[in-house]
């Protein structure tokens, strides 16, 4: 333990000296190993990751084998033993890729220490909760990180910015795989609880200029993408902020969920029909067992703005599809490539101009330009990123 703390005392005031970025990551998952591997490989961030799975923070440690990362074994769902890890490692920005229920502490946390924050929550409330810890904050508290939401709502946001008004917004995300092998035509692609919570949680939109409560796996409807065809279908949490940020400025706005026909049926059996949206556990348990995982996986995402330009009626549409990625040697499915690549892009754009980043931050404030000319965001401009 001493040997441990006096080698980060030495990394810390290398970090002073050279002006590297001390970052500490929570949560090594399928997620967080990403974040963390794009922020070392950079040379300008000093990452100290915490996880409560000693087996990850052993694999970690192999793969990001580099002087400026640390990984340790902390209870990251102990606020005691969380505070005690931040206090060590000394961060100025804190990256959360837990579980949604366990950033309100976080935030807590963050604001105790006076460090920047981010999350990939696509929790409502849980926003409405880093919301208030922020408020008079001198840092950055900028939640709903990732792709939706995240780099969905940076993209929207643009596309309205090309028209006098707005009259309909459309945003459709879905990771699939890429050779769907079961029932359900899909694939455990990312966190089982942040599926679950997408799929049981109420939805909110803008219909009639008004923000709107709706429900998940309803407002169904097919699109068709290069030929292929979807089915869509509303889901919790993708909106973000803008159905505050645009309720009496647009007439109509909703984010739906992408997946291949028929799998909005069978979903909406377990969950509704079996009523296992009252006992999530189980259902966890259900898809954990029976749905595969998978690194061939595409991306899709599908925004359309419909609005007047002058006296004309027009549509704009930005569809993109991203594919894994080799990085650092190691091949990473699209969903984890493009969630971390959304919250880095943010993470270093906040780092590079605090100033401007203060308090409460939506996704909206972040101009797409500039996320997709960061070395992070080229990720979804098409770029070979140089991180291999």
């Amino acid at each position: 333990m001493i040997a441990f703390f006096l080698n980060w005392l030495r990394i810390i005031r290398e970090g002073e000296c050279t002006g590297m970025r001390q970052v500490a990551i929570l949560g090594g998952g399928k997620i967080g190993s990403l974040i963390a591997t794009l922020l070392v490989e950079t040379g300008d961030y000093a990452v100290s990751l915490g996880d409560m799975d000693s087996d990850v923070v052993v694999r970690l440690k192999q793969e990001i084998n580099q002087e400026h990362f640390q990984a340790s074994t902390v209870d990251v769902q102990d606020k005691t033993a969380l505070r005690s890890f931040l206090e060590q490692t000394k961060p100025t920005g804190i990256v959360s890729s837990l579980p949604y229920y366990c950033n309100p502490f976080v935030g807590e946390l963050a604001r105790e220490i006076g460090a920047h924050y981010f999350d990939l929550t696509e929790d409502v409330e849980v926003t409405r909760k880093i919301r208030a810890v922020s408020q008079g904050a001198t840092t950055a508290f900028v939640p709903q990180c990732g792709l939706a939401p995240g780099f969905i709502s940076i993209v929207a946001h643009d596309l309205m910015a090309h028209f006098d008004s707005v009259d309909i917004v459309k945003m459709r995300v879905g990771a699939l795989p890429v050779n769907p092998s079961n029932v359900l035509k899909y694939s455990l692609t990312w966190s089982t609880d942040g599926l679950i919570n997408e799929y049981g949680n109420i939805c909110y939109g803008i219909e009639d200029g008004q923000e709107m409560v709706l429900r998940p796996l309803e407002g169904y409807e097919t699109i068709e993408i290069d030929g292929l065809l979807y089915e869509a279908f509303n889901t919790s949490g993708g909106l973000g902020t803008l159905a505050d940020t645009y309720a009496g400025k647009v007439n109509t706005m909703n984010y739906k969920t992408l997946r291949y026909p028929g799998h909005c049926e069978k979903i909406y059996l377990l969950m509704n029909d079996l009523k296992l949206n009252n006992d999530r556990t189980t259902l966890k348990r259900i898809l954990e067992q029976a749905v595969p995982k998978t690194l061939q996986d595409v991306v899709i995402m599908y925004t359309s703005v419909t609005g007047m330009r002058g006296s004309e009626l027009f549509e704009e549409n930005d569809v993109k599809k991203i594919y894994p990625h080799t990085i650092a040697g190691k091949l990473w499915s699209a969903i984890q490539v493009t969630t971390a690549a959304g919250i880095c892009s943010v993470v270093d754009l906040v780092f590079e101009k605090p100033e401007q980043y203060q308090g409460f931050v939506t996704q909206e404030t972040f101009d797409l330009s500039s996320i997709l000319a960061n070395r992070f965001g080229q990720f979804f401009a098409g770029e070979v990123v140089n991180f291999v």
